[in-house]
């Protein structure tokens, strides 16, 4: 299995073990903004986790042994960025001044989910 897609309509290519990464990364980049309090506390914990989960078991299930664990590794993948849409929910909830921001990057973690479900669609023969 490799990590790079490629769009037959531009010929760009696209890297998602880098893509996954970025997404850890700006997560991980916003949540040092936020308020150190209570709330935030639990809610930075569990965002980084989940986010940065992602590109973690991409990474595994590129190099995985068989089909059947990289599939299982990309629908972990899958649950991982929609807990992070939940976390980012929760998260805008409870620093409504930063709606816009948590937006963006539930953007992002929707279009990872919708990725990893096209991969793991069946194959039409």
């Amino acid at each position: 299995m490799t990590n790079e897609v490629q769009n037959p309509s531009n010929k760009k290519r696209y890297d998602l073990e880098e893509r996954t990464a970025q997404f850890g990364e700006a997560i991980i980049e916003f949540v040092k903004t936020l308020p150190k309090d209570t709330i935030n506390s639990t809610l930075i914990s569990q965002i980084v986790r989940s986010a940065t989960s992602i590109g973690a078991n991409y990474v595994e299930a590129d190099g995985a042994e068989s089909k059947k664990d990289s599939q299982h590794k990309i629908a972990i993948c899958k649950k991982e960025s929609k807990e992070t849409k939940h976390w980012l929910r929760m998260t805008a909830k409870a620093n409504p001044a930063r709606q816009d921001e948590c937006r963006e990057l539930f953007r992002e973690a929707q279009e990872l989910t919708l990725i990893f479900s096209a991969i793991l669609l069946p194959k039409k023969e």
